[in-house]
């Protein structure tokens, strides 16, 4: 039996049904998050850097995010950062205030029409079970996108890259892994060793198992899994579809005029490799 839903005031309006953007790195939760940003009512931050520190301490340490005080922490730190006042927008990141539009020192939402808040930080993923009890009524959305492309893109980004250096997985780290896709202690040094496009897919595969137990647990009315590449193809469908399921109009605007990534900015042999490590996920999704 869930909890009931506590009662969260921020800036004078009940927080009911807060939004959250699930995907893994590089898969379009920023894309969906400037759309809904510039949607009327919504007020939706991404990577404030104290949400960060709580959602990475949760998914390096999944047994944090099952204690019994995780709902609160979170809970507590959203609410904080949901605050708008002159200058919260300052403590936002670059990419956050752009996709709110944000010129001179915002805010980047106003308190008279707003309804819902929402947020779409990097690797929010891995904090869905604590999200869900701390707010019983939110919804989620969750972006898939082919990984080949995603590992292409992780490989040029050194915030995601990062990650990967072999002191992540300490001798006193938790397993399995799904942050970093690894299963069993067994496995630290394969990982130690392997090539950067592996590590990436690995990434990858962790994030949409993650993914799909959610579909699993999750009633419909409270999960919408879009595919980035359809949101590209098609905007007006994808937007629409979210508006249908949020129950609010959404901002079309944001999702035209991306390009979709290429594969061939992988080499051969990372190629392979990727659709070695992740054949299963991605034969699953339809994507070999």
């Amino acid at each position: 039996m869930r909890p009931p839903t506590h009662i969260l005031v921020v800036n004078g309006v009940k927080v009911r049904r807060p939004v959250f953007v699930l995907a893994a790195p590089h898969s379009g939760a920023d894309l969906l998050a400037r759309a809904l940003k510039r949607s009327p009512g919504f007020h939706v931050t991404m990577g404030r850097a104290a949400v960060a520190r709580v959602v990475y301490a949760f998914a390096r340490r999944p047994s944090i995010a099952r204690s019994g005080g995780a709902p609160s922490v979170i809970r507590d730190t959203l609410a904080e950062a949901w605050r708008i006042g002159p200058d919260a927008c300052a403590e936002c990141p670059a990419a956050c205030r752009d996709a709110g539009g944000i010129v001179g020192t915002g805010p980047c939402a106003q308190t008279a029409t707003l309804a819902r808040f929402g947020d779409a930080g990097p690797d929010l993923l891995y904090s869905a079970p604590v999200l869900l009890q701390a707010f019983p009524d939110a919804r989620f959305v969750q972006i898939i996108r082919d990984g080949r492309d995603v590992v292409a893109d992780m490989l040029a980004d050194p915030a995601c890259m990062a990650w990967f250096r072999p002191h992540m997985l300490t001798e006193d780290a938790e397993f399995p892994n799904p942050f970093l896709g690894v299963n069993s202690a067994e496995h630290r040094d394969r990982w130690k060793v392997m090539p950067a496009a592996g590590k990436c897919a690995l990434r990858w595969r962790g994030a949409v198992r993650l993914s799909a137990a959610l579909r699993q647990e999750l009633p419909r009315e409270q999960l919408l899994t879009l595919r980035y590449e359809d949101m590209l193809a098609a905007p007006g469908e994808a937007v629409e579809g979210v508006a249908e399921f949020l129950g609010t109009a959404v901002s079309t605007v944001a999702l035209y005029g991306t390009a979709a990534a290429r594969r061939t900015r992988l080499s051969a042999s990372d190629l392979a490799l990727v659709e070695k490590v992740a054949r299963e996920e991605l034969t699953r999704l339809g994507y070999l």
